[in-house]
């Protein structure tokens, strides 16, 4: 699992990914009570903004960490956005991608890099 500057975590399998928002984020943000998900088939550039995460402290756009075109969107979070704060780095997943640009990966952070990026704030 790879992490951007801006919270997003991306996990690699192949030519795609699935893209969510870290543990760390979503604590931040506190109860998550909508979650508006991106088109299937809408193509995005890394840093575009692609879906609405709403919560009881404010609602934040998200932004890709990759390039690619969306591929499949977690319509679980339609009824249950909870599973955002319940399971962040898993269940709790927004969308698939397949990548336009593999390297990009090579641009994000390891886990441990990532902490430290949290533990100097």
């Amino acid at each position: 699992m790879k992490y951007s500057i801006s919270h997003e975590w991306v996990e690699s399998y192949g030519e795609e990914v699935k893209v969510g928002i870290s543990h760390h984020f979503q604590a931040q943000l506190d109860d998550i009570v909508y979650v508006e998900l991106p088109k299937v088939g809408f193509r995005v550039k890394k840093g575009d903004e692609v879906a609405v995460l709403e919560s009881t402290k404010a609602a934040i756009d998200m932004t890709s960490p990759v390039s690619g075109v969306i591929v499949a969107v977690n319509t679980r979070l339609k009824e249950e956005p909870a599973l955002v704060n319940q399971s962040a780095e898993k269940e709790g997943w927004i969308f698939r991608l397949q990548l336009d640009h593999p390297e990009e990966l090579d641009q994000l952070l390891d886990a441990h890099s990532y902490q430290a990026t949290l533990d100097g704030v």
